[in-house]
């Protein structure tokens, strides 16, 4: 992971990534659950949430005026604010903090829409870099399957659309699905992503996060994440 800063603080980052429809956000959550059951305080942090643009990227969607590097930018100035606002924060204090999606959402989704690699990178510079990013593989019929069969409708930016990929969403959704995990999978092995078969069961793929969890930072869990106070009983 060239070009991050490295983790100074005594907390820790748990990233996860995948593509729509792997499952990712589940995991996540089931980890974030188990942390706190072992009495340590856990951060949730997710993709395209800070307050200080969500106005603006509204609009833009609403009014379909995004090209794909104004959209680079926006996802850039929401990952800066909510890293300087809260991961920042909550590492050094000592957290875990657990991220869906992190900067290489944009690595997969901006080059999938044609700009350029090196100019992406570039915009996150300041990131930290994570102690584990998990990346959730599914093959996209699975993917598309999950998706297609639980959504009412496909948003017109979440499908591609602004591409010019297919003028039908669902063909374009899959289209653009498939561009974002080619993206991914070029950069598993140099980004150091612990790959998890996404089309394993629950309980599993759990099971796997788990105990790559413990073999590669459960020495830190112990002795150096904050814990929540213990609840004393009263008489």
């Amino acid at each position: 992971m060239d070009g991050f800063r490295p983790n100074s603080y005594s907390g820790k980052l748990i990233i996860v990534e995948g593509i729509d429809g792997s499952g990712k956000s589940t995991q996540l959550s089931l980890l974030s659950q188990w942390l706190r059951s072992k009495r340590l305080v856990v951060s949730f942090s997710e993709w395209n949430s800070s307050s200080i643009v969500r106005g603006t990227t509204r609009q833009g969607k609403r009014k379909q005026m995004f090209t794909p590097t104004t959209f680079s930018l926006i996802h850039a100035t929401d990952f800066a604010d909510r890293l300087e606002r809260h991961i920042l924060p909550m590492l050094e204090a000592g957290a875990v903090v657990c991220a869906d999606r992190y900067a290489f959402t944009a690595f997969a989704r901006d080059v999938a829409r044609g700009v350029r690699p090196q100019w992406v990178r570039n915009l996150y510079r300041m990131a930290i870099k994570p102690d584990l990013a998990f990346y959730f593989r599914v093959p996209l019929n699975v993917a598309l399957d999950r998706i297609l069969g639980g959504r009412a409708a496909l948003k017109y930016y979440e499908a591609g659309m602004d591409l010019n990929l297919s003028s039908d969403i669902q063909e374009s959704f899959a289209l653009f699905q498939e561009r974002i995990l080619r993206e991914y999978d070029s950069m598993a092995e140099e980004m150091g992503f612990h790959v998890i078969d996404a089309t394993g069961t629950i309980k599993e793929q759990q099971r796997q996060v788990r105990k790559i969890v413990m073999n590669t930072i459960g020495d830190a869990l112990e002795k150096d994440i904050l814990r929540q106070p213990t609840s004393e009983r009263r008489a």
